[in-house]
This record gives structure tokens, sequence and C-alpha cells, in this order.
């Protein structure tokens, strides 16, 4: 079996774990025993011995402040309240007077309208008190009044006279057996200008709801408390009394207003959230924790109480108890030594969530830790998954028991999609959920399991991707073959659908789709699924399969949008012989509109076999496309010409002619086979095209040939092609008079063609006329041939006679040149080397340039043609071999004077030859120099040794 994930946490620690609650014994002995403590806002005030006030910034531990009381009388200090600013601080002393001290000052003043009243608790107004001044508070007194004052503080930190601005009594506090003492006062602040006043007695909690008028705050609470004056607000009330009670807030951090509250009484502790929509009572989610069995209130009461985010802690005599507000349970105690003493109070700095215990010797305080850490378990354990979740997100280990127990719960419970969801998020064992679900045969848990379970898998876990995609699949083919036989749940089969659509399409899963399409396809074949085997073709791009699939459904149309909105060529190619049989105007719309990126060679095999088994209406289609290609397209590929002179010559005869006339006559600007044009339009009888294409060939004889059987005026046309052969032309000419005369028997016309071709005379024509042809059709043309044949006479008569002058003339000046000579003067030089003239035989030329022989022949030879020059060689050679003297001295004298004689005649032969090519013309003023002026003056090849000769 394959582990789809791997095996669940290990949860270890590896060294003991910080309590929650920390305590921290404070190094401080107090010179006298301490009387109370209060903190706030980081300020710690302390009251020691009868007289003393210490007065801590616990930012600055080491500066501590004294202050005395100034006393002098037996008054006690009985308690002290400190404002949330850590700056009013109120010292309620025994004998009913109440004295006060700004944290700026050092000087205690007493309140003198407050004397009377022994102080029990105060209120204190967190929206509008300040450093100097505390706004509008509540003051609760042991008779049960409730007192509303105002203490201020003037400029420069001097009282004025009376710093106590005002003290009216606004309420009375009653239990069933008349006025109890005021233990708490809390004032809070709701939406749309609500307030909440919450004040408590021993037994009974009392809630004040009323609304003040934005910008009246400063005017007090009274008209809260005047709208309860004739009837009792509402309260909780308790039987059981210890003779007083206390009340705790939590305030979250970055929050004004408390969150939840806890009220220590005789019964246990009322505990229970604050929701400031209510109308009537913030007291929300109520709950009484009863006390620990071990408590005793008759013996060893609770003392203090104070409130975390999830506990309570208990102050009693000896000891600490931290009870969870979730499930009442202690998880926390802490005993103190008999050494300490006795412990005396605990409060909470609500701005810093610090706790602080002391007795008369001693202080401690604690620190909080990590409250929520095993918060995850409690609320697990109440199944409350979410908030358990909320707690432990940070700690995978605990997150995954937490989703373990919530899968279980909701299995048990039978919410097995909801139990699917959660399983696939836990560590657990892939094939023990799997195996759960399959044998409480819920399959739409399963598919629910394995997509989340694919859904959290990392890329590189191919193996197990590939297996739950493979199951996924199975599974949601066999559901939907379920629901697809049931009318009643078409809604739910819709909807299946969807969800197994999306899954197939989804992005996460394409790859390892498209890697095992094989088995996918198999899967949708084994189900008969064509729907959805389409549907995966198309997401997978296997556009071959779609189209196949359409036309062996004889869905011609859709195969051909697909086509056409994939634009791939290969699939035209393939599919267009199927498709042009059924719908071949859509298929050639669609060839058209995908212009030069089909090779239209690749489709004629598809036109070809639908054109043969077609009608001429159903060719025009195939016709249609050539043309596009051949016109719009301006393709050259010769065998798409030709397959539109095939289309042509079998239904269009007409449109043939023109398309070959439009292409023109010139060979190399043709793009069809002319030989194959020619055969078509033969076996089709299309002469007129076939004398166009002979015409094209230039065989104008066959051309006229033809055309003599399709019309005399076409092989006319044909006739006068050849411009440049006056013997060929005549020659046409006179096959086209042959015709006219044997096989149209066509006098006049036959004389047409003699005006027609001026190479064509009487005479040629004659000879085909029929020997009884009577001479009055042609006589005129018979005069005009005597007349143009007496004119050619004449003058052929008058060139002979200027022939016979130039020859003449010619004789003359050869004679005269005969005797023409010239002089040389003895200092003369030759016009090459620049030396004498006459020191070797020369030549003189009629410009008056002189040459010695050689000179001359070295000047001519190099620019006299190969074939000249290899005959001036042989001419001097010959020469050279006349000069020798014969080596026989035994000839007979008539034999040598006959040789001699015919080697000098033949010595002056040979040299008039080699004059003729030597001495022809002028070197200097022939065409010799004419023909040498492009050449340099310097030979390349000798360039660099004549520059070296310079340097």
């Amino acid at each position: 079996s394959v582990h789809v994930l791997s095996p669940g946490y290990v949860n270890a620690r590896l060294e003991k774990e910080t309590p929650i609650f920390n305590k921290q014994r404070i190094d401080f002995a107090p010179p006298e025993k301490i009387n109370s403590l209060v903190v706030s806002s980081n300020q710690l005030c302390m009251s020691l011995g009868k007289d003393t006030l210490l007065r801590i910034d616990l930012g600055k531990p080491d500066e501590p402040n004294q202050v005395e009381l100034g006393r002098k009388d037996e008054a006690k200090v009985y308690k002290m309240f400190l404002d949330h600013t850590g700056s009013h601080l109120l010292i309620a002393l025994n004998t009913s007077e109440c004295l006060y001290l700004n944290r700026s000052v050092q000087k205690v003043r007493a309140l003198s309208r407050w004397k009377g009243h022994l102080i029990e608790s105060v209120g204190w107004n967190k929206f509008l008190g300040s450093e100097t001044n505390t706004g509008p508070i509540l003051v609760g007194t042991a008779q049960g009044q409730i007192y509303e004052a105002e203490i201020s503080v003037s400029e420069g930190s001097l009282f004025s006279t009376n710093p106590d601005q005002y003290f009216r009594q606004v309420y009375t506090l009653e239990e069933e057996s008349g006025p109890a003492p005021v233990c708490c006062l809390e004032i809070e602040r709701g939406i749309e200008g609500k307030f909440f006043i919450i004040a408590t007695t021993r037994k009974r909690l009392f809630q004040f709801v009323g609304k003040v008028p934005e910008g009246t705050e400063q005017q007090g609470f009274s008209s809260i408390f005047a709208m309860h004056a004739d009837h009792l607000p509402s309260f909780r009330e308790f039987p059981a009394s210890f003779g007083f009670s206390e009340i705790a807030f939590y305030t979250p951090k970055l929050r004004s207003n408390p969150r939840s509250f806890a009220w220590m009484m005789g019964n246990g502790v009322l505990y229970g959230t604050l929701d400031y929509s209510r109308p009537d009572s913030i007291l929300s989610d109520e709950r009484v924790w009863v006390y620990p069995s071990d408590i005793d209130i008759t013996v060893n009461k609770p003392i203090s109480i104070v409130l975390t985010q999830f506990h309570f802690l208990l102050l009693l005599p000896d000891r600490v108890k931290a009870v969870c507000t979730l499930n009442g349970q202690v998880v926390f105690q802490d005993l103190f030594l008999e050494k300490f003493g006795l412990l005396t109070r605990m409060i909470k700095d609500p701005t810093v969530q610090q706790i602080w215990i002391h007795t008369e010797k001693v202080v401690f305080r604690y620190h909080v830790q990590r409250e929520s850490r095993d918060v995850w378990k409690m609320y697990m354990n109440m199944n409350k998954f979410d908030l358990a979740k909320e707690y432990c997100k940070d700690r995978p280990e605990c997150l995954d028991i937490v989703l373990a127990k919530e899968a279980e719960h909701c299995f048990q419970n039978k919410r097995y999609l909801d139990s699917a969801k959660c399983y696939a998020l836990t560590q657990n064992y892939f094939e023990e959920i799997a195996l759960k679900f399959i044998e409480a045969k819920q399959e739409e848990a399963l598919m629910e399991f394995l997509i989340k379970k694919l859904s959290n898998l990392k890329p590189s876990e191919k193996t197990q991707t590939t297996l739950l995609t493979t199951w996924l699949t199975e599974l949601y083919l066999n559901w939907l073959g379920i629901l697809e036989g049931d009318p009643s749940q078409r809604n739910l089969y819709l909807d299946t659908r969807e969800k197994f659509r999306t899954f197939l399409s989804s992005p996460k899963n394409k790859d390892c789709l498209f890697n095992n399409r094989a088995s996918i396809y198999e899967l949708l074949a084994s189900h008969g699924d064509t729907e959805h085997m389409v549907y995966f073709a198309v997401i997978m791009q296997d556009y071959e399969r779609v189209v196949a699939h359409h036309c062996q459904h004889d869905e011609y149309d859709e195969a051909l949008n697909v086509l056409s909105r994939h634009r791939d060529e290969k699939l035209f190619y393939k599919f267009s012989p199927v498709l042009i049989q059924h719908i071949p105007k859509k298929v050639v719309d669609a060839w058209i509109s995908m212009g030069s990126r089909l090779d239209a060679r690749n489709l004629i095999p598809a036109l070809v076999n639908y054109s043969q088994s077609a009608s001429t209406q159903q060719i025009n289609e195939a016709i249609r496309y050539m043309e596009f290609c051949v016109y719009q397209l301006e393709e050259t590929q010769q065998a798409i010409h030709n397959y539109l002179l095939s289309l042509y010559a079998l239904c269009r005869p007409d449109s043939l002619l023109s398309y070959l006339e439009q292409a023109g006559t010139n060979p190399n600007r043709i793009h069809y086979d002319l030989k194959y044009a020619l055969r078509l339009c033969a076996e089709h009888g299309h002469n007129h095209a076939c004398v166009h294409i002979y015409k094209v060939m230039e065989l104008y004889e066959e051309a006229v040939d033809l055309a003599l059987q399709v019309d005399v005026d076409l092989a006319k046309s044909c006739a006068d092609l050849p411009e440049d052969d006056e013997e060929l032309r005549k020659k046409l000419w006179l096959k086209i008079a042959r015709h006219v005369v044997q096989e149209e028997k066509d006098v006049k016309k036959a004389m047409a063609c003699l005006s027609s071709c001026a190479l064509l005379k009487i005479e040629d024509v004659l000879p085909f006329f029929p020997d009884f042809v009577t001479i009055d059709h042609f006589k005129e043309a018979i005069c005009n041939s005597l007349e143009d044949y007496n004119k050619h006479i004449e003058e052929l008569k008058r060139e002979m006679e200027e022939a016979t002058q130039s020859a003449k003339r010619i004789r003359e000046d050869i004679q005269e040149m005969r005797n023409k000579y010239g002089s040389v003067e003895p200092q003369e030089k030759c016009a090459a080397c620049d030396f004498p003239l006459l020191n070797r035989p020369f030549y003189l030329f009629l410009c008056g340039h002189m040459f010695h022989y050689d000179c001359l022949l070295q000047a001519v030879f190099p620019n006299l043609p190969a074939y000249k020059q290899a005959k001036l060689e042989d001419l001097q050679k010959k020469l050279a071999a006349t000069s020798q003297p014969s080596k026989s001295h035994h000839r007979p004298k008539d034999t040598d004077t006959i040789s001699l004689g015919k080697g000098q005649q033949s010595r002056e032969q040979i040299k008039a030859d080699i004059d003729d090519i030597v001495a022809a013309e002028c070197v200097y003023c022939g065409e010799l120099m004419i023909r040498s002026i492009d050449k340099p003056f310097i030979d390349p090849q000798k360039y660099e040794e004549e520059m070296q000769s310079w340097l």
C-alpha cells in the first residue's frame, strides 16, 4: 500500500515547560508592615506602617518616592484606590476620611467633602480622566451610598482651595436587610453613547444602563441613576455571603473595554462575557463556578480575585489557586511558606497584565506566560473545535490532534463530509481513513477526503498524486452513473458533474492528468461516458480525439467548429477528406479563413477524392478554394495550378481559356505544366486552349494546324507570331492558304491571305488551285506579281552597274598605290627603339611612323589573336628554312637552278605573308592602339618589380 502522508508528529518535550503563572519575589524589605498596595500603569503605591506612603515607578524601580501622610491621630489606612493612568491616588482612612495624592506632587490633601464616609470602592472614569482631572467618578461607601465626585488639579500642579470639585449622592444600594456596602464599582461605555455601570454588594450585582447625550459626559452620571429612582435596576442575587464580594475584569491588549468578568461571592465565582450590544444588560454567557472542594468559606474564604484571559486566580490566606474559566478545573496552585505571613491582597495591573500579591512583610509578582498553551485541549474536550484550532494553529502537533478528534466526532455523529474534510488535514494513515469510509459506504465523503488530501499534496509527491487522481476519477464516474439513472436526483447529478469537470480542469491536476491521460481515457471508455471523454480531450488539447469523436457520431459541424477554433493545420489535413464529403461549403470557408497557414498541396488529395464522386455543383467548391489559392494567396506551386486546370477542363471550359490567357505566354512565368495542360485539353477536346498552349511552347506549326480546325483567323494570329523567322512565317501562311484553297475552296479568302502576308506571292499559292480554275479570280494578283518582278529586275540591273563602277575605281586605286613612295632621311630613327632606322630592315607607314622590322614584330606580336600568333611563328620558321644553304654538293646544275628559282619565289611569298600580318597597319595609329586603351602601362604581374626599381 502507498502511504499518502508521513506518519504523525512526535509530541515530545525536550525540557520542562515554564509554568503559566511564574512567581517572582520582589527584593524589598519594608521598614514597617505593609497595610495596602495598589498598582496601575506601572505605578505602584504602598502604605507602610501608620503614616508612610511609598510610590515606585516600576520603569525606574531604583528611584522610590516616600510621602508622609502627616497624621498625628490614630487613623489608619483602610483602602487605597489608584486610577487607570496611575496619577490619582485616593487613600481611605478608617476614621471615615479620605486623602488625595497626585503623582506630580508630594503633599497629601484631605478631601473635605468626603469626610464622614468610609470609602469601599471607586469607579474611575476611563473616558474623561486625565493626569490632572479625574472627570466624573463614582464612589461607593460602607453605608451603601453611591456618590458622584470629581477631583481636579490646577495648573502648575498646585491645588486649588478645594481639589474635590463636588461630592453628591446619586443612589443607595440595598439588600433584603437594608443598605449594603458598595463592594465594587465599574463604569463602561458601549455603543451610541450608552453607559453601563456595574455595582456589587455582598450578595447582589446591579447594572445601571442609560445614555448620556453626546457632549454632556462631563455633567456626570446622575441622569442614569435618576432613571432608576422609582424602581430597582436589574441585578443578580445569590443567597450565600461571606461578608464581602469582589469583581474582576479582563481587558485584552489593544482594547479599551473589558471582554469578560468574574464576580467572587458567597456561592462561588460568577463568570461571563460582556456584550456591549445588548440593550439592558452587558452580562452574557454567565455561569457559576463553585469553589474547589478544599475551600471552606467558613474557615479559609477567598480574599481576592484576579481575572486573566482563561483563568481566574483566587487568593487564600496561604495559597493561590488558578481555575480555568473554560471547565472550572484548578490548573495551578501555589502554596506560600508560613514565614512570609498570611497573604493580604492580590491585585492586577490592567495595563501590563502583571499580578501582585503581598503579605505584611513580602511582595510577590506573577508573570503570565503563554496562558493559552493548553486552551486548545480544553476546547477540544468541550467539542469546540474551531476555538481549539484557533489556539493551536502555530503548533502543528496539537492541531493534528484536534483535527483527528473533530473528524472522529463528526464521523460518530454521521456528519461524514465534515469528517472527511478534517481527516484530510490530519497525519493519520491514509489507508485506515479510506477503509473507514468504504466500510460505512460513504462514497461521497470518501471523494471529499481524497479531494482534500490531493489538494494538500506537494508537487514532488507524484506517485500519491497519480493514485488519488485515478481513484477520484473512478469514484466520480461511478457516482455520476448512479445519479444519471435517477430522475429525482437531477440537481445533484448536475452539481456532481460540475465538480467532476472542475476536478478535470484544475490547473493543479493538469500535469498528472496529462501524464496519465491514457488511463483516464480507458476509465472514461469503460464507463461509456463519451461526453466527459470529449470534455477531457479538450482540456488535454487532444483535439484529434475530439474531432474524431464528432465525425464518428456524424456531428460534422461540431467537428469543423473544433478545427476552426483551434486552427491546427495537421488536423485540417487529416479530417478534411471526411468533412468535405458532407459539408463542402463550410469546409472550404474554413480553409479560406485559415489563409496561408494551410498548404493547399496537402488538401488536394481530399479534393480529388471528393471531386471524383461529387456533382458539378460540388466540384465548384473545390474550384473556389483553388481559385482563392491562385488569385488571393498567389500560390506558385505547380500541383495547385495543374489541379485547377484539371477542374476547369472538366467543368468550366470558359474559365480554362481565361486562366490560360491570364497566365501569359512567357514560359518562365507560367506555373502550370505545359505538357500536362496540353494533354488535358486535348483529352477533353478544348482545341482553342490547345492552340494557346502550342503558342506558349512556340510550336507554331502545330498551333496553326490545330487552329485551322477551329478558326482561320485564329490560325492567322498564330502564323504571325514567329517574327524573326520569315521562312517559318511563310510556311505557316502557306498552310493557311492551302487550307483555304483546298478545304474551304474559297478563292477570295485565299487572295485575302496574300494581302495579309507580304511574304506570300501569287506563284506560291497557284499550285494549290485545281487546273480548271479560271484566271479571272486572280488576274489582278498575277499582274501585280509580274509588276513586282519587273521592278525587282530593274533594281538588280542598277545594282550591277553600281558594282561595275565600284570595281573599276578600286583597280585604279590599287594601281595608284603601287606607284606611291616615301623618302627616308639618314638621320631618321625607329619610333619604337629610337635607334637609327637604316641600320636594319624597316617599315615605313603612310602616317609617317617608321619601325625596325624586329621592333614592329615585338610590338605587334603580343596583341595578335592566338591563331595569328601561331601562323606568324610558322611563317618565320619557313622563312628561316628557305634562307639556309643546301648541304648537297653533287647536284646537277639544271636542278640547282630550278630549285633556287622555286625557293626564291617561295621566300618572297612568305615575306609578303609576314608583312600582311605584321605591317597591316601602324602600331601607333591603327586599331591595335585603340584596342589597347584599357590596358595598364605597367603589367600587373611586373608591377612590384617595377615599383622596386624606382625606389
